[in-house]
């Protein structure tokens, strides 16, 4: 039988040169479509963080971890539109087991 949902992770790093109200704008952003496609169960804003290498020759980047559970084939649509948004440094989704 085919399984309907599963239970997702979500990091994703901003360009801390965004301001608070854009990197505020963009968190509620992935968080709307997620609960459009699924359950959010949870957001944590780890805040800006000095990153293991530079990206873009920036040293910093502003961390945010999302637990949500969805269909299967939605994680692919999510990481396609965090690829094409102004802003994201780099983003990872991994299938977690609960």
């Amino acid at each position: 039988m085919a399984k309907t949902t599963a239970n997702y992770e979500l990091l994703y790093i901003l360009d801390p040169a965004k301001t608070e109200e854009e990197t505020a704008a963009a968190v509620e952003k992935f968080s709307a479509l997620i609960k459009e496609h699924g359950e959010l169960a949870e957001t944590t804003l780890m805040g800006k963080r000095r990153l293991a290498y530079p990206i873009n020759d920036k040293p910093d980047g502003y961390y945010v971890l999302v637990r949500f559970a969805s269909a299967p084939d939605f994680p692919a649509e999510l990481d396609r539109v965090l690829g094409i948004t102004d802003g994201v440094m780099r983003s990872l989704i991994t299938a977690i087991e609960e």
